[in-house]
């Protein structure tokens, strides 16, 4: 590190010691208000690395500090790291090198600046704020399956981080977000850092990379969707003209682009699979060039581009960190060029506002995104510190606002003088006929057409000028229109064409339009603002038709019904009779049974916290389970108080519902001290840990008996947690630092262990002798002394899930004492052998057993329990000994007939279901006393005919579209 980088982070060290001092805290109170490590904690204060966005904006939070100019701080040590190479050019390959770098300085100049919403439309040069100061480092989330699959609680992870760290070592990405929750200013953000060779560490794989900005509203305004040559021309590019030919295509195929796809959700939901070829086709062309895709969650479905590698995250709605500095820097880009009195008031408006924020969870709750952040930072201003409580309240005040009262208190002259409602009217006009044609965008032209129409019947508007006349006062003035380029208009967001859409379409009495395209994300938003501006008569049929047509169309039930659900908080008066008949529909969906359905829920976004139940009291601990995981999914300030309702009426064995699961999509330490310690805490509680702030928090929970580590660990991570009186469970999930397994032995009451990732580790000889019982090994490395496991006296449970170096069980030096086994898929292993293990009572297998197998088992006289993918029931012999079966059959072919015959003794039957495998239960009935436990039971045969008292149920019960 240099001597500048020094200087810079000796600075920044000073400023935050200097806070702590001022709050008079300890390292102590840091760590209990921020929930970072000590040594984190120690670093920054002491300037020997270079802290993280998010320790920063935690320590700026405890500290109660402004954030910006500790992260300024922060970039410019990130910024001294990285070589000074102007532009990179020498790094860049492209033909010319002066045409490469016109480029990157017009990708820079386009994407520098951003409208804010009310910032100072009374001065449209305030109105920009410049990038660097608005990019907010928002918070990604990504569902990861559990590398071990013996692993039946949760099929999936939810792994949260900030946007630099989830996009780090990927190439290929697809991020959702609703609207407003800061997509576009992130591809902003990376099309101008990767351009001006600026990325933070987390990225350095993607300096050196030419971005292509392209946001697919503008891409289907050109007809075909663009191949490379034309992707400068597609987007209004000046110097498109001046590309050398095969310029484009020789940074992609090269690897040296990054294409940032923005919008996929703003082009028309016939053409979304036209855009998903356009995709395909580019990336079999370019396979080493990086590409990101945006989309609002519902537009597109789950795994749309997952054939393709591409990773999927979400973005998840800011926090009370992400929220506290986001006001803090927009009042900071509004006291910009103000008088000395401005600059006094603002700074007074923004302590309030904070204060409001913190102590009001209706104004929180409102803030969940920059775009709802700043509306209610620019009403706020404008109402002198009175704000609105509802989202519609919010959306009709800062249209006031914007359309006409900032210019008429201010006194702004015009030669055209139009009134609230003349705007919105003609404001209307436009946005319902991009919402018509499904469009984000339409000529300049077009727009002049549309306003050349309208204007006969308002004279009052004529007189002041024709159309192209009052189009440039409404691009001008209302501070919702703006001109991306010459010959084309858009809304500054789409939220508004959304909101005054849905306003034409009601006053046009578009009521079958609505309901017709309701089952598509463009609509969605429409069809709820449609909803809240509807009269009561209007607003009860328009329910109605939703219910109606849900009930008809089996493809689109879920989310019509969903919609319509989600619809009565717009209400302030409804039809009893059309609220009944939502409300029926909802409760078939709800509770949701499963981690599918409470992921597919999920996605809709905050609006299914209302539709979950209120309370634990009489549900079964899948729907309990499920809601929880909803709940997380969402995540964000009305997450937490759903939580903080719903699980004080949890019954006392919490750790069955989930509630473990869904802590890293909260606050570390606020989340221990609401709903961990009160259940228990470590004590009670089966604790896993996934990230930073929650291996901070663990001390909180002392002493701990179970738990398990999902992110990377040393020994000296792992130890303060760990107990010889109280750790009987450990799980470490990523164990590539740890070099020895010594420490083991201080664990006299360790009774399970799973190691997974452990590279360093190639042998369990220092842990000769311990009185372990039960032991997980997953990815060990090659060369892996297998004999090492005899060293464990007591061990009768071994569970693999890694390469195995034999073909069979005849030659693996297996524990002589072994009663259970468990053979992942990966060690693809045949159990041929298995017979000579006469205590086996419990055997896992992951493939379908063959015949040779199959006769193995009967020689197993104490096997009690087996879980297999699948047998073949009609040649397999008789297992009068088994008396628990498990199957899971990927297959379509399997029936049931012969089970009774060949376990005829069964007590217990668990079977996975799949929407391609339709079974017929009723030769079950024949096992007098059979418990039955089935899962995702979509198409099943017979079920009806088994007791209740006999039949356990999981999974997806229904299918949310």
């Amino acid at each position: 590190m240099e001597a500048a980088d020094d200087d810079v982070l000796t600075t920044l060290a000073a400023q935050l010691r200097k806070l702590r001092v001022k709050r008079g805290l300890q390292v102590g109170g840091l760590l209990q208000r921020t929930g970072l490590g000590r040594t984190t904690i120690s670093k920054a204060l002491n300037g020997r690395d270079i802290p993280s966005e998010e320790t920063v904006l935690k320590l700026a939070r405890a500290l109660k500090a402004d954030a910006g100019p500790l992260l300024d701080l922060r970039q410019k040590a990130c910024d001294r790291m990285q070589p000074s190479v102007s532009h990179a050019v020498v790094r860049r390959p492209g033909k010319p090198a002066g045409f490469l770098k016109r480029y990157l300085d017009y990708v820079v100049q386009r994407n520098s600046h951003l409208t804010v919403v009310g910032l100072d439309l009374s001065r449209p040069d305030r109105a920009r704020w410049p990038l660097d100061a608005a990019y907010l480092s928002l918070e990604l989330a990504e569902d990861q399956p559990h590398r071990d699959s013996s692993d039946t609680s949760s099929p999936y992870q939810t792994v949260v981080c900030r946007a630099e760290r989830a996009l780090a070592s990927r190439r290929r990405m697809l991020v959702r977000g609703l609207a407003g929750s800061g997509k576009t200013t992130l591809l902003q953000w990376l099309a101008v850092s990767t351009a001006k060779d600026k990325l933070p560490g987390e990225l350095s794989a993607w300096r050196g990379l030419v971005p292509f900005a392209l946001p697919m509203r503008t891409l289907v305004r050109s007809g075909a969707l663009p191949s490379p040559d034309q992707f400068l021309a597609c987007v209004g590019a000046p110097m498109a003209g001046a590309q050398p030919p095969g310029w484009a295509d020789e940074l992609l195929a090269a690897g040296r682009a990054l294409v940032l796809v923005d919008g996929v959700d703003e082009v028309r939901e016939a053409d979304r699979q036209e855009a998903r070829h356009w995709l395909e086709q580019l990336l079999h062309a370019y396979p080493q060039s990086a590409f990101v895709v945006t989309t609002r969650p519902s537009a597109v479905p789950e795994g749309w581009l997952a054939p393709f590698d591409f990773s999927e995250l979400s973005v998840r709605p800011m926090g009370t960190a992400d929220t506290s500095l986001f006001v803090q820097r927009w009042h900071t880009a509004a006291r910009h060029g103000a008088t000395a009195a401005e600059q006094a008031q603002l700074g007074d408006l923004e302590n309030s506002l904070l204060v409001t924020m913190r102590a009001e969870r209706d104004v929180a709750q409102l803030s969940t995104t920059p775009l709802l952040c700043a509306l209610v930072c620019a009403l706020h201003r404008d109402r002198r510190g009175h704000l609105p409580h509802s989202r519609m309240e919010l959306y009709e005040a800062a249209l006031a606002m914007l359309m006409v009262r900032r210019d008429r208190e201010r006194s702004v002259s015009s030669n055209v003088e139009l009134s609230g409602h003349q705007v919105q009217h003609l404001l209307q006009r436009l946005a319902y006929w991009l919402i018509r044609n499904q469009q984000t965008e339409m000529d300049y032209a077009r727009a002049v057409h549309l306003i050349e129409d309208l204007l006969p019947a308002m004279p009052a508007v004529v007189e002041q000028g024709d159309a192209e006349t009052i189009l440039q006062h409404l691009l001008g003035r209302s501070g919702l229109l703006r001109q991306p380029t010459a010959r084309s208009i858009d809304f500054v967001h789409r939220t508004f064409q959304d909101y005054l859409g849905a306003k034409a379409a009601v006053e046009a009495h578009d009521f079958p339009l609505l309901v017709n395209h309701a089952h598509d994300s463009q609509w969605e938003d429409v069809v709820r603002m449609a909803i809240a501006h509807a009269r009561p008569i209007e607003r009860a049929e328009l329910l109605e038709a939703l219910v109606e047509r849900g009930d008809k169309e089996h493809e689109h039930r879920s989310r019509l019904h969903l919609l319509a659900a989600a619809s009565l908080q717009y209400t302030t008066e409804i039809n009893p009779t059309a609220r009944t008949m939502v409300t029926q529909r909802a409760s078939a969906l709800m509770p949701p049974y499963s981690l599918n359905e409470a992921r597919a829920l999920a996605a809709l976004g905050p609006m299914v916290l209302d539709l979950l139940p209120r309370s634990a009291e009489g549900l079964d601990p899948e729907a309990a389970g499920a809601s929880i995981s909803c709940a997380g999914a969402v995540g964000g300030d009305q997450a937490y108080a759903y939580l903080q309702r719903f699980i004080p009426t949890l019954p006392a064995i919490a750790h069955q519902f989930g509630l473990v699961d869904v802590w890293e999509s909260f606050d570390a330490v606020n989340y221990v001290h609401d709903f961990l310690l009160p259940q228990g805490g470590g004590e009670s509680l089966f604790i896993t840990v996934k990230n930073s702030a929650q291996l901070a928090a663990l001390e909180l929970m002392a002493p701990i008996r179970r738990i398990s580590f999902r992110l990377p660990v040393t020994e000296d991570d792992l130890m303060p947690h760990l107990s010889a009186e109280h750790t009987e469970v450990l799980n470490v999930d990523e164990g590539r630092g740890l070099r020895s397994l010594a420490f083991i032995q201080k664990l006299d009451r360790l009774e399970n262990l799973t190691l997974r990732g452990c590279t360093q580790i190639a042998s369990l000889d220092e842990m000769a002798g311990h009185p372990l019982t039960n032991l997980g090994l997953t990815d060990v490395p090659q060369g892996f002394a297998w004999e090492s496991l005899r060293c464990l006296p007591q061990l009768h449970v071994l569970r693999l899930y890694t390469q195995f170096p034999w073909s069979s069980l005849q030659a693996p030096p297996l524990p002589a004492g072994l009663r259970s086994l468990w053979l992942g898929p990966q060690t693809n292993v045949t159990i041929e052998g298995l017979a000579q293990r006469k205590e086996l009572r419990e055997l896992t297998v992951n493939h379908v057993l063959q015949a040779k197998e199959l006769e193995e088992l009967t020689a197993l006289p104490h096997l009690k329990t087996l879980h297999a993918r699948e047998l073949d029931l009609q040649c397999a012999p008789c297992y009068p000994s088994v008396t628990s079966l498990s199957l899971n059959p990927d297959g379509v072919d399997l029936t049931l007939d012969h089970l009774p015959d060949r376990f005829p003794n069964l007590e217990r039957l668990t079977l996975g279901c799949h929407s391609r495998w339709n079974p017929d239960l009723s030769p079950l009935l024949a096992l007098k006393g059979l418990k039955l436990h089935i899962g995702n039971p979509v198409h099943v045969t017979g079920i009806d005919r088994f007791p209740a008292d006999r039949l356990t149920v999981t999974g997806d019960r229904r299918i949310v579209s």
